[in-house]
């Protein structure tokens, strides 16, 4: 293991002893050390699973129509080793006429509608708030008393409802969350393809029905039941910053791979696009060329390629770029791609278009040169939506190690010093000497005008920590309280103008 992953492991173990002293003093009552190392805390390694060739053969994971429907038409006889509960579909939206819901039977079959809006919460991390973080602790447990969910014995299956892009990313975010919180893999599946392609491939018209099931908010079931911690599936902007290069180049034996998610124009903050970002909905299509790759139309206006009133557009040192638009089949119903053909675009080779990884240069990078074996997955967006199906695609499909950038570039462009960027008011977003400024580690374009950076929120521009979220999820699991321990350094400005 190298020195970078062994450092970001050696803390997550750190953690746990805290937790486990918390529990040592003195009082009598309940043993909290004992319960605290009951909880194994999960490398990515072990949270990640790899698929079947033939997704038909999965049973948790990617699983296909074919396999839901023979859940769904006689659970108790087809449902698979391990679970005794029920099947509880969420739908991130509803399908379209003659396949808006997959059929429940309302006995142990249930189809809920829940939209991506459920998965998210706006967080700080101890220096930023951020929005579209994974819930906390209190609003996953909201979630499992309105679906009554028992996560350790029911079968929950995150679907699109009508098939696209922002659905697939929809039912990224359901996997994430529950998977993160610690339901286990064996209880957890995707399904592969929209409502509108499954009617006819797997299933039939007689599957679905015009009303989902009525959310019965009633479960009594908690997060805090999960004695797992597979919080190391998020990764944060410290962690983030902590595996980062010196120089923006791809190493290839530092045992990390940092994946952009987002449309090249983002990646290179409009000095290239490539042929297929017409379809992609942040880019402008008139910017797009006739093959793979090529510069835009007008490479000094970029500003066509922020998102969020970002202060830049860019990418961290080190990253690599494959669009996830290239994962998924639109038509197909917008499912994932065969594993083989996954497989060869994550180890640098390209698609029939001849689109692949490019890094710093925009060159591809070329089959052999993206993912080494070993390496930790680090992947990101804008806002970890679309990273959901690059993060599906490494974590799920070909079971390698893979921790989502959470706060991703919104978060990441926000983290700009006073030097370079203020915010629309003429206030700092970061003073020029805090050390969480992400500039200094990025390949970026300055917005044109202060006048169109957003205000951003910093809790605290010199926190002693960027972790707050994580910490916080641990301790509501083990039902601690996180020490607050060692002050952080002093402020140069506090008031933050």
């Amino acid at each position: 293991m190298n020195k970078r992953m062994n450092r970001g492991w050696a803390g997550l173990a750190t953690l746990s002893l805290v937790l486990s002293l918390q529990g040592c003093g003195g009082g009598g009552g309940e043993d909290k050390t004992a319960l605290v190392k009951q909880i194994p805390v999960n490398a990515p390694a072990a949270i990640a699973q790899e698929s079947d060739a033939n997704y038909d053969n999965n049973v948790n994971g990617l699983i296909s129509a074919a396999t839901l429907k023979s859940w769904k038409d006689n659970w108790l006889a087809n449902r698979p080793a391990g679970i005794t509960g029920k099947l509880v579909i969420l739908q991130a939206t509803e399908g379209p006429a003659g396949s808006v819901y997959i059929k429940p039977n309302g006995t142990n079959v249930f189809t809920y509608l829940s939209p991506s809006s459920d998965w998210i919460q706006t967080r700080t991390n101890g220096v930023i708030e951020t929005p579209s973080m994974v819930p906390d602790g209190a609003g996953m447990d909201a979630l499992l008393k309105k679906f009554n969910i028992d996560p350790k014995n029911d079968m929950i299956v995150a679907a699109m409802g009508t098939g696209s892009n922002p659905n697939a990313m929809a039912q990224g975010r359901i996997w994430y969350a529950l998977r993160y919180w610690g339901v286990d893999k064996k209880n957890l599946a995707i399904l592969n393809g929209g409502n509108q392609w499954i009617n006819g491939n797997g299933m039939a018209a007689g599957d679905f029905q015009a009303t989902g099931s009525a959310a019965p908010g009633n479960g009594h079931a908690s997060v805090k039941d999960l004695l797992v911690d597979n919080t190391a599936l998020q990764a944060t902007m410290q962690d983030l910053l902590a595996v980062l290069p010196s120089a923006d180049t791809n190493l290839k034996n530092d045992g990390v791979f940092i994946w952009d998610a987002r449309s090249l124009s983002q990646y290179s903050a409009g000095e290239m696009v490539e042929l297929s970002e017409d379809t992609d909905s942040d880019t402008a299509g008139t910017q797009a060329c006739a093959t793979a790759y090529c510069a835009p139309v007008n490479p000094a206006n970029y500003m066509w390629t922020f998102q969020n009133n970002g202060s830049r557009q860019g990418h961290p040192w080190g990253t690599l770029q494959l669009q996830y638009t290239h994962m998924l089949d639109s038509t197909k119903g917008f499912s994932y791609r065969p594993k083989a053909d996954l497989a060869v675009l994550l180890a640098g080779g390209t698609n029939a278009q001849g689109i692949g990884f490019v890094g710093a240069d925009y060159a591809l990078v070329g089959a052999g040169n993206a993912y080494q074996n070993g390496d930790t997955v680090y992947t990101y967006c804008e806002t970890t939506f679309r990273a959901m199906i690059t993060g599906i695609t490494s974590a799920v499909i070909l079971g390698k190690p893979t921790r989502f950038y959470d706060g991703a570039m919104v978060e990441w462009n926000s983290l700009t010093g006073r030097s370079v960027m203020t915010d629309s008011t003429g206030n700092e977003i970061l003073p020029d000497n805090s050390p969480w400024r992400t500039d200094v580690k990025s390949f970026y374009r300055a917005a044109t005008s202060n006048t169109l950076v957003a205000q951003r929120y910093i809790t605290d521009a010199y926190a002693k920590s960027a972790n707050a979220i994580v910490n916080a999820d641990k301790a509501y699991k083990y039902g601690e309280t996180i020490p607050t321990a060692g002050a952080r350094a002093p402020a140069a400005n506090p008031c933050g103008g």
